[in-house]
């Protein structure tokens, strides 16, 4: 296909060529100039179709954030239902993340090689069906199997999510895009203690179909399952990125979208479309050696079976993406990848070992406080963690008589992780203009220096309010460092590669 493509515009070059000798004096429109990815994307400008791609962000970052997030908000809840330890509860909570990790590598092959907006829409359609298996969970075994094949699921479209919308905005736009992305995500975070606060409130208890117990907690997740359903439905209405047409030499669609793109931010025609022709990507050796493989085999083999040109063109494929990954392991990009790989893996690892106990935390320091309100106590977080460790051990112990009644959690706890939710939210909205003062760099070196030094000082944290303090700004500056990462990534990496 490219070596085609190739010929062809060479061809079209030499007309152009004799056309312009013939007609001395007189030259071909600049626009004529087959233009590079940049200038054809901000050539079709910034308005009504950026607006719409925001919004099918919104369910998109739900998404997201529901699966990694929706076991910390059941564990206090669900801990009679499912009889469950505090190791259970860990394992709960990690369960989504070892998923993830497994797919990491498969998900951002497919997403190179078969495109953005398939991963999307078929990862975020499969995170639905892994969802709404969790709420129809009966026991911890069968939970703990649907959050592993929903971490699975949701890392590609996750990941990919913010690729697909740098390539769909000109190098202006493409920051500020990202932190409305954080904003979104920190707005996620919002909504759940708000649904949860709703959901849980309500004495659901009924039976489904005769036989399976359904209880607040997985009307929870049965709600939480909707964001991935529509955003697999929205996105599969949606173009293609051009950015990765251009980098699989399909040049042509990728003019086609950018028109499109062109013509519904503008309301103009798209024949107007400034941009007539886009540069040919370079393949590489092997993309090269497959293409002639490929052209050879379906000009001498019209007639062969067809499963057996399947199999050659299959592990061709396989053949190719391993060829793809190896400059990953070579210089520049190796030492480029192990200093993201190592500040992500140090950031996540400090942030959601907090942000994924904190509604647990809560729920237990609102239960101490309550029980030790008339007395004078000091809430530290030592005294916090072991009377949460006891009164696990007294509901395993003591099942029936500790979950005779139906566990209620104190608003206190709502309300905590409301406040750390909307303090993400506000760091989100000057964010931006803290990157533009100080620098993407600065922000990531200071910023994770002061979340660090937080993190540390919880561990002296004396009662809820320096809990929610401390807390607050830790995953607030930690979630905007990650964010800035993600868009350093995008920035550093070329395309095959992210």
């Amino acid at each position: 296909m490219c070596e085609k493509s190739a010929a062809n515009v060479n061809r079209e070059k030499a007309k152009d060529g004799n056309s312009n000798s013939t007609a001395f004096g007189s030259s071909g429109s600049h626009d004529d100039a087959p233009a590079d990815f940049d200038k054809a994307i901000v050539a079709s400008g910034f308005g009504r179709f950026n607006l719409i791609l925001l919004l099918v962000t919104v369910p998109a970052t739900c998404a997201n954030v529901f699966e990694s997030t929706t076991m910390s908000y059941i564990l206090p809840i669900a801990e009679c239902d499912l009889h469950l330890t505090l190791t259970d509860k860990g394992v709960l909570n990690a369960c989504a993340y070892a998923g993830m990790i497994i797919s990491a590598i498969p998900w951002g092959y497919l997403a190179d090689t078969k495109g953005r907006r398939k991963v999307l829409v078929y990862g975020y359609i499969l995170t639905c069906i892994c969802v709404l298996g969790s709420a129809l969970s009966q026991n911890f075994i069968m939970l703990v199997t649907f959050k592993i094949f929903g971490g699975l699921m949701v890392n590609g479209p996750s990941a990919v999510l913010f690729t697909y919308l740098t390539e769909m905005h000109g190098p202006k736009y493409r920051p500020s895009v990202l932190m409305v992305v954080g904003m979104l995500t920190s707005t996620s975070t919002l909504l759940l203690p708000m649904l949860a606060w709703d959901i849980f409130s309500r004495p659901w208890d009924f039976l489904l179909f005769g036989s399976l117990d359904v209880h607040s907690w997985q009307i929870f997740l049965f709600v939480c399952a909707l964001p991935s359903l529509i955003s697999g439905l929205v996105i599969y209405f949606m173009p293609e990125s051009p950015r990765f047409l251009m980098s699989q030499c399909r040049n042509k669609e990728a003019l086609e979208i950018l028109k499109m793109i062109y013509h519904v931010n503008t309301g103009k025609p798209k024949d107007t479309y400034p941009i007539k022709s886009l540069i040919l990507e370079v393949p590489s050796r092997d993309a090269q050696k497959d293409e002639a493989i490929y052209t050879i085999e379906h000009k001498s083999e019209d007639n062969a079976e067809p499963a057996k040109r399947q199999s050659r063109t299959l592990m061709e494929s396989l053949h190719a993406g391993m060829q793809q990954m190896k400059p990953m392991f070579h210089k520049p990009l190796l030492g480029l990848a192990l200093h993201c790989y190592t500040m992500q893996f140090c950031i996540l690892l400090g942030m959601n070992t907090i942000r994924l106990w904190l509604p647990q935390l809560f729920a237990s320091i609102a239960e101490y406080e309550a029980e030790h309100a008339n007395e004078d106590y000091s809430a530290r977080m030592c005294t916090i963690l072991e009377y949460s460790v006891n009164k696990t051990a007294e509901t395993l112990t003591n099942h029936e008589n500790a979950c005779a009644v139906p566990k209620t959690i104190l608003m206190d706890m709502y309300i905590n992780n409301i406040i750390v939710s909307f303090c993400g939210l506000v760091g989100y909205s000057f964010a931006g203009a803290v990157i533009r003062l100080i620098g993407a760099k600065r922000l990531l070196t200071y910023g994770l220096l002061v979340s660090g030094v937080l993190g540390i000082a919880l561990y002296w944290s004396i009662n809820s309010l320096t809990t929610i303090i401390i807390s607050s700004v830790f995953v607030t500056v930690s979630d905007v460092a990650i964010s800035s990462l993600i868009g350093s990534v995008v920035a550093l990496f070329p395309i095959q590669f992210r």
